[in-house]
Formats: structure tokens, sequence, C-alpha cells
């Protein structure tokens, strides 16, 4: 099962993709978030080239595990995108997966300037792999049910 991870933002959209077998989560690129909430045709093409089974939004939690103050805003653009990508949904627990990801980048000899259009597709296939992981291990995601 291919599942396909959306770190949605305000401004941008970081895009993760786990293998066929659903076990290795990788970052895939950074889109404008006004492309993926339109399904203009950069993000088509995403979706044409990996044919993901599931959808997988990271779901912004405070550190007490409560839905953050953007939570409701952005598990309503997943639910857009979802239903107009015709896939399932799903929501990982997103806390500190930026800066997990600044971390990773900087570690890597990246300047904050040089990361900008990294961090989010690096956090998209952080939260991913966590998510993949739990599913491995019998853990049952965040599902759209749940949300």
């Amino acid at each position: 099962m291919r599942a396909l991870a959306l770190d949605i933002g305000s401004v941008r959209v970081g895009v993760a993709v786990s293998d066929a077998s659903g076990r290795v989560a990788s970052p895939v690129k950074v889109l404008p978030a006004a492309e993926v909430l339109g399904h203009a045709r950069t993000f088509r093409r995403i979706l044409e080239d990996y044919e993901p089974d599931v959808l997988v939004c990271g779901r912004p939690q405070t550190l007490a595990g409560e839905d953050g103050p953007q939570a409701e805003r952005l598990m309503g653009q997943a639910r857009q995108i979802a239903a107009a990508c015709g896939l399932p949904l799903e929501f990982a627990d997103e806390r500190l997966s930026s800066a997990e990801a600044k971390r990773i980048l900087r570690e890597e000899g990246l300047r904050e300037r040089d990361m900008r259009g990294k961090v989010d597709m690096v956090a998209a296939s952080l939260f991913l792999q966590a998510w993949l992981d739990a599913r491995a291990n019998g853990a049952t995601g965040e599902g759209e049910g749940t949300a």
C-alpha cells in the first residue's frame, strides 16, 4: 500500500511518499499550497506518478496532544484534498516534525535560507514514516472517522 503524505502549510505543502510496500517514506517535493488546494496539474502529476492508496496529512497538535489552533482549518483542507483525489484520509501527529526536519538539514550543512524549500517535504516524510511504523506494529492510524 503506497501512502502519500502532505504537510499542509499556509504557503507551501511538503509532499512525501512511501514505497509500494508501505515500509519506507521518502521526501518528494514542496509545492505552493494554492496548487495542492486547487488540484493543479503539478499536484495531479504527483498523484499519477505515485498512484497512492491513502492520503496521510499532518495533524497539528500541541505538545499536550490536543488539536492546535490551526488544526481545524488544516484538517478541513485535508478533507477537501482527499475528496478531490478520491483517496481515503488518515491523519498523523506532526508534532516536532518541522523542528526535526530542520535539525536533519542542518546536519547536512544547509543554512536556514537554503532549507526553506526542503523543510516541509522532510517533515512530511518524518511523520509519514512514524505513521507507517505504527501500522507495521499493529497500531491503527488516526483515520478520518477518529479525526
